[in-house]
């Protein structure tokens, strides 16, 4: 049976619509050995989202930052705190491509030109409605602006951090790192050889 025909009589109810969307998926279910049932998902989220993973290779180094995540806060790890590439949610009629630029420059005040995009993932498609477009951006000290630390209307402080990509690269075996963006992004960077 093709995947499309499996699903049938799809409907939503919004059950929530705050921060983020919290809406019930519902769905006929056809499976393989014949029958079907109606089935009903939550899917919580806002708009799609972007990560971008600063680096440069003159100086081997590359910008996360650390702000708080009450999730985080929430699980008793390093007191909420999480340290991350530049991430953020693409506003409406927005590019990823112009949201990871906008982002870079409100998160840790770089002013790049260009991103790279490196692929687009769901990071918890149980549930998380979000798709993830992540980049790599190259960046020099001449596009530090000394501005960023995040948009203080949207209760944003982020701490600036840049880091040699080595050093970065170890704080995922000792778990400082757990962002999942952020490993992936690190990783990519890792395999490509684009560090020394």
């Amino acid at each position: 049976m093709e995947t499309k025909s499996k699903i049938t009589n799809v409907s939503k109810t919004v059950k929530s619509d705050n921060w983020g969307k919290l809406e019930d998926l519902n769905f006929d279910y056809h499976f393989n050995n014949g029958t079907s049932k109606r089935l009903s998902f939550e899917m919580y989220g806002k708009s799609d989202g972007i990560a971008v993973l600063l680096y440069n290779p003159k100086t081997d180094k590359v910008v996360l930052s650390k702000q708080f995540r009450a999730p985080v806060y929430n699980h008793g790890i390093q007191n909420g705190f999480l340290i991350e590439v530049v991430g953020g949610a693409i506003d409406e009629n927005e590019s990823p491509e112009k949201a990871a630029i906008r982002e870079t420059e409100e998160e840790v005040g770089y002013k790049i030109k260009s991103v790279q995009k490196v692929s687009t993932v769901f990071l918890s498609p149980g549930i998380v409605n979000e798709k993830v477009h992540l980049f790599i951006g190259e960046y020099s000290e001449n596009d530090n602006h000394k501005n960023g630390g995040g948009v203080s209307a949207e209760d944003e402080e982020i701490e600036i951090l840049e880091v040699d990509f080595l050093e970065a690269f170890k704080m995922i075996e000792t778990q400082e790192i757990i962002d999942a963006r952020t490993i992936m992004l690190l990783q990519y960077v890792q395999l490509n050889k684009m560090m020394r």
